[in-house]
């Protein structure tokens, strides 16, 4: 469900409203019940859900650094080596 942004024609708060997006806009501000218009906003987000394993730094493959602030071998940066323990 998409978020929009209101703004207050009368006393120009603005808020933010989750609404279908087959629903109409909003016409009255919570606050002051003045007139309000929807704001054209900077775009929308998306999320990519999945199982899988989360993306490896550059490095090992499987580099704690991202997860951790350090690599298995206890660098602060990706050190070009497989993970400890990994053939290389």
């Amino acid at each position: 469900m998409p978020t929009y942004e209101y703004e207050c024609e009368a006393c120009g708060s603005r808020f933010e409203k989750m609404q279908p997006i087959s629903a109409a806009p909003l016409t009255r501000c919570p606050q002051c019940r003045g007139r309000v218009h929807r704001v054209v906003s900077g775009g929308a987000g998306f999320i990519v859900k999945g199982g899988g394993k989360e993306a490896p730094a550059r490095g090992g493959a499987d580099c704690s650094l991202q997860r951790t602030g350090r690599t298995c071998c206890g660098r602060g940066e990706p050190c070009g080596e497989p993970a400890c323990g990994k053939d290389k």
